[in-house]
């Protein structure tokens, strides 16, 4: 063998697959279909209106309002759709070009969607700001979760757990900052409780070796009726007592929340959003730019390789399992104390498994998981906008509550590139 030999094999490691035939004929099929639905649904069947959008917010400094044609702008996007469909038929796009690809087309999409609800009989505008705050408060809590899921699958294991830890950390909250008279040590008691759950996830998983799926499926459930009957026993019994902690107070940056768009948007929010930024960078610079984060994914692609260059595999498995759990649970402190208040029985509702579908779509990385998230907090807002604005017809908002699982599931078919868990994520060690 030459000594060119293993370069070569490095280099081959680096060329991307071809996609398939059949796969290309499919995704290409969809886009083409996806884009005449905007030509003909958003772009021929919109009114007469223009539509306006607005750039306000709340923030001192405003941009001018943006108003565009209700009918031609839709059929516009579409067909910018329709082209990407036929590109993608005739020659292809490679993997990596998938994620872009898919952001124009829900971009198109969704911009002409907004169009369509705005071009009725009487001209309508929208605080296009106001939509993305919307956007941002529904999607903290997701992204916390989905943070969660992200951390426990690049260790290995799979972290069915979040939405118990999402529940149990909302109700540590409510409890304690109601007992303590401080919001501070709810959030503190939401953080421990939610890394409690992670605890039990760990050794259970870890030690005991059981199924980690199911484990997870057994903590929501025994989450949702330890706080189901503890709100009854004690909460609804003496509510000023134990479910009265306020809610954390939005808190202004000074000269960064006067940037237009930007800054109503990330600066003007409680500090649970703010610890959310750092969790975010701090979670993508660990896992990628430090030993912590070389050992963790090296634990969750061969544990057995890397307790062989000397990594403890499952002291790396605990405390990753552990700190996720203490994610999961300030994403609870944040569905209470960060935005009603007092706890309400079962009041996660579902958010902890749409956290899971968000770190399959976004691919098992930190920033996937944030796009993926605010993707499914954009059309919850979405949902909410258009019960207010009168478009030309009535969309059912299941209809805009589908789309976010539609795109997951394009993901997970491999449109947006490979999609493929950590290699070791569910398996027991040793």
């Amino acid at each position: 063998m030459s000594p060119e030999t293993p370069a070569a094999v490095v280099q081959l490691d680096h060329v991307e697959p071809p996609v398939s035939l059949r796969k290309r004929v499919v995704t290409g099929v969809l886009l083409v279909v996806v884009g005449l639905v905007t030509v003909l649904g958003w772009g021929l069947g919109s009114g007469a209106a223009d539509a306006t959008f607005r750039f306000g917010g709340g923030s001192s400094v405003t941009l001018p309002d943006l108003t565009v044609p209700g009918t031609v702008t839709p059929v516009v996007l579409g067909a910018v759709v329709v082209l990407l469909g036929l590109f993608q038929l005739a020659k292809g796009f490679r993997a990596r070009r998938g994620p872009a690809v898919v952001a124009v087309t829900l971009l198109c999409f969704v911009v002409a969607f907004l169009c369509w609800v705005m071009s009725g009989q009487d001209a309508q505008s929208m605080d296009l700001v106001k939509l993305l705050q919307q956007t941002v408060f529904l999607a903290t809590p997701l992204i916390l979760g989905a943070l969660a899921g992200v951390l426990g699958e690049r260790s290995g294991v799979v972290n069915v757990a979040i939405e118990g830890q999402m529940l149990t950390g909302a109700f540590a909250g409510a409890l304690v900052g109601s007992m303590a008279g401080n919001l501070g040590a709810g959030v503190v008691g939401a953080v421990l409780a939610g890394a409690v759950v992670g605890w039990l996830l760990a050794v259970f998983a870890i030690r005991y070796r059981v199924n980690q799926v199911i484990l997870g499926v057994v903590l929501n459930a025994a989450a949702l009726g330890f706080t189901g009957w503890a709100y009854k026993a004690l909460m609804q019994t003496d509510t000023q007592r134990y479910n009265s902690p306020g809610v954390l107070s939005p808190l202004r940056v000074p000269g960064l929340a006067d940037i237009p768009v930007l800054g109503p948007l990330l600066f003007q929010a409680n500090v649970l959003v703010y610890a959310m930024y750092v969790v975010i960078i701090a979670l993508q610079v660990v896992l990628f730019r430090t030993k912590w984060g070389l050992r963790t994914r090296a634990v969750g692609e061969h544990p057995k390789a890397a307790a062989t260059v000397g990594i403890d595999v499952l002291r790396v498995r605990y405390v990753n399992v552990v700190v996720a759990g203490a994610i999961a649970g300030l994403a609870g402190a944040y569905l209470s104390i960060g935005t009603i208040g007092p706890f309400t029985e079962n009041m996660s509702a579902g958010k902890g498994f749409i956290a899971l579908a968000a770190v399959i779509f976004g691919r098992w990385t930190p920033r996937g998981a944030v796009a993926a998230s605010l993707l499914f907090g954009f059309f919850a807002a979405l949902q909410t906008l258009v019960g207010i604005l009168q478009g030309p017809a009535a969309v059912p908002s299941s209809f805009l509550s589908m789309l976010p699982y539609l795109a997951t599931i394009l993901a997970v078919a491999g449109f947006v590139g490979r999609v493929r868990p950590p290699a070791a994520s569910g398996e027991v060690y040793p």
